[in-house]
């Protein structure tokens, strides 16, 4: 009789700390090792109380005299303690456990660390930490390193957990002599230091980062992404792309001749730029960027048609279906009278004229599809695609970014025969990429995150576009405001107000980023009730409302009738932060504009000054204002140079909030700071192409210990 099988044992369920442990990514030894401490609490010493003044974070040792629990003001736990010296310390817990009066039992001694206050009742200390000593217990023979930490797992289990990593982590000397600069230490022993600092180092030193061992951190860590990104400029270079040459009299010459204004000298040549990329044969990444109104669409269009006018497709991919019909209208009017099929491709296309769409994509019919994420979804099919153009690439989260890559690689090269006469010899071909951005990108980010592009400006603004005033108001003169809508709106021009939320204390799911400190949702103005108030405070006036919540087909209809002059009021969300385009607006209000981002006010105050009316934009502030808040609106009101509003963005926020690290889900520079390391950057790039040259499994294991996975967020 054969055995009865058994079942496999199921796998042991992670503890909590266990599974907050991976919940920080902290899985691998490496991991744990460069989980750095926040800061440091300084256990090796005890000061006599007699020593100590108020303000002063300092250890005590005393011994527990009473504990019992006080009920006014509040429920509160409070033990009194005298020291050697016999000076009296009050501990004072309004949040306290059964193990907290376990352990503050009359006779115990106890060693209490926190901020020494002056109380109503004598010294105190509230909240302090404390834990149980005998008189012989050792004082810590270094400092204790606190850690980034999550809910369920406890400073002592994580010590444990990086000390265990830091033992284990394998931190040999993987660079060869001469790479890292003179005076600084191997990184174990770097490593080693910062996490077990002895009592008489300068903790100014850590704190501020200056010291050799977190210099050593921060070049490992720019020397990895500047090796990463040489290698990664290098790979593409071997690759093959469609070799698309401008024909004198082709499609590019006939849409530059029928354009109803003439170039900037700045969008001339980085079209020249683009074209010389695509005529190469290897496919071209580059970053087109410039200020918003820069007129960055028509640059698009002219790679576009020297794409087509080779035989190739072309895809237009942009994040808001606002911004993706805005670029479709504009290319629409400029390419079909030339004889240019565009297909439109977003969420809201269904049934048969979806299936259309795609058929045409599939066939090759459809020359240039523009759309939202849409274009890389399983089912769009491209019969020979060799241009793609990502507006506003940074807003596109790195899973859909790397979907763009691979949705862009070309036919098989069986197939391509087929279906391209460029794709019949050779490897098979990848095809070229063009990425936009109105956030222009400071220049030490280009040597970063950028590092493996090519990047050309549009660094001047068309002409007849007018100068933009921006001024501050409190939200307490809002009838004053109003009184200049009424204004505006007579002498026949339009008015945007923008407010963070749909609906009361209900994020919109565009809004930005809130500051550190700030009204509670609750008491934020939104969208619906301003909608409200603006249409009773001016009658007469159509006031329209839009939202991300609408149905694309209702917000297609209020955008509409805003362009055609139907509507004088526009109330809305940051849903028509891009893409928006009528230049009758003379007016734009944000309220709440705190709440924004740099970035994203700029934004918003392109959507006027777009034509030849004099415009204001009115950032409507409340009161008070956090520091990070009052930066921001200083730096709108002190210059509309989006060159400049990036460098101070950078400032504020750090290069990962400005690259979107909500979207890219890990942040490529944990150590480093672009500006105060700006020199440890010029040398990580110095030496990056000579260690690739020379030492080429030295540089590939330097870049695995430091990136590992997120070597795909640098391809995307």
């Amino acid at each position: 009789m054969p055995p009865t099988p058994t079942k496999p044992a199921a796998p042991a369920a992670k503890s909590g700390p266990a599974r907050a442990l991976e919940s920080l990514g902290l899985t691998s030894p490496i991991a744990l090792a460069l989980h750095l401490p926040l800061r440091y609490e300084d256990e090796t010493r005890l000061t006599p109380l007699a020593d100590a003044r108020p303000g002063d974070t300092l250890q005590v040792e005393a011994i527990v005299q009473e504990a019992h629990v006080e009920f006014r003001p509040r429920r509160q736990l409070v033990a009194r303690l005298v020291d050697a010296d016999g000076e009296p310390l009050v501990l004072r817990f309004v949040n306290f456990y059964p193990s907290h009066q376990k352990t503050l039992q009359p006779g115990q001694r106890i060693r209490a660390r926190g901020e020494l206050r002056g109380g109503f009742f004598g010294r105190e200390m509230v909240h302090p930490q404390f834990k149980a000593v005998q008189p012989d217990t050792p004082l810590a023979a270094e400092l204790t390193p606190v850690y980034p930490s999550s809910a369920g797992l406890p400073q002592a289990y994580l010590r444990k957990a990086v000390a265990s990593g830091l033992q284990r982590a394998d931190l040999r000397e993987v660079l060869p002599a001469g790479v890292v600069p003179a005076g600084l230490p191997p990184l174990r022993e770097a490593l080693q230091f910062l996490h077990h600092p002895p009592p008489q180092t300068a903790l100014a030193t850590l704190e501020d980062h200056s010291h050799p061992a977190w210099q050593r951190l921060k070049f490992e860590e720019l020397l990895a992404q500047q090796v990463a990104q040489a290698q990664s400029r290098r790979e593409r270079a071997l690759l093959s792309a469609p070799v698309l040459a401008m024909r004198p009299d082709g499609l590019h010459a006939k849409l530059m001749a029928t354009l109803p204004f003439r170039l900037t000298g700045a969008q001339a040549r980085v079209s020249r730029e683009i074209a010389a990329d695509l005529a190469l044969g290897r496919p071209m990444h580059r970053l087109l960027q410039g200020d918003v109104g820069a007129g960055k669409t028509v640059v698009a269009a002219l790679a576009a048609a020297v794409a087509m006018d080779a035989g190739w497709q072309c895809a237009l991919m942009a994040p808001t279906e606002i911004l993706a019909e805005q670029h479709f209208a504009k290319l629409v009017q400029w390419l079909e009278p030339l004889g240019v099929r565009v297909a439109w491709l977003t969420g809201s296309k269904r049934g048969k004229a979806r299936e259309q769409a795609l058929a045409a994509v599939a066939s090759g019919q459809a020359a240039l599809v523009v759309g939202t994420h849409a274009v890389i979804q399983h089912d769009v099919q491209f019969a020979r695609l060799g241009l793609a153009v990502v507006d506003e690439q940074h807003r596109f989260g790195v899973a859909q970014r790397l979907a763009l890559r691979r949705k862009l690689q070309a036919p098989p090269e069986e197939d391509a025969a087929a279906q391209a006469p460029a794709a019949r010899e050779g490897p098979a071909l990848e095809p070229h990429l063009l990425m936009m951005t109105a956030t222009p990108i400071p220049r030490t980010l280009a040597m970063t995150y950028f590092a493996d592009l090519e990047v050309s400006t549009i660094d001047e603004l068309p002409p007849g576009r007018t100068p933009i005033v921006t001024k501050l108001i409190a939200d307490n003169r809002r009838d004053e405001l109003i009184a200049r809508i009424r204004d505006e709106v007579a002498q026949g021009k339009q008015v945007y107000w923008v407010c963070p939320l749909i609906e009361a204390a209900e994020e919109t799911g565009e809004a930005p980023a809130k500051p550190a400190r700030g009204k509670p949702l609750a008491e934020l103005r939104n969208a619906t009730e301003t909608h409200a108030q603006l249409s009773q405070a001016l009658p007469g006036v159509e006031v329209g409302l839009i939202h991300g919540r609408l149905k694309p087909a209702e917000k297609a209809a209020v955008m509409a009738r805003f362009k055609a002059g139907e509507l004088s009021v526009l109330v809305a969300t940051t849903v028509i932060e891009v893409g928006v385009d009528v230049p009758n607006a003379s007016l734009m209000v944000v309220e709440h504009a705190e709440r924004f981002g740099l970035a994203q006010l700029h934004q918003l105050r392109g959507r006027v000054g777009r034509g030849e009316v004099a415009s204001v934009c009115v950032l409507l502030y409340s009161t008070p204002l956090s520091d990070t808040g009052k930066q921001r609106l200083r730096a709108m009101a002190e210059t509309t140079d989006g060159f400049e509003i990036a460098r101070r963005d950078l400032e504020i926020r750090g290069p990962g909030e400005f690259m979107g690290a909500r979207q890219s889900g890990d942040a490529l520079l944990r150590f480093a700071d672009l500006d105060e390391d700006a020199p440890l950057l010029t040398q990580a790039r110095r030496h990056a192409t000579a260690l690739l040259d020379r030492h080429p499994q030295a540089a590939h294991a330097h870049v695995t210990r430091w990136l590992g996975h997120q070597m795909d967020y640098l391809k995307a």
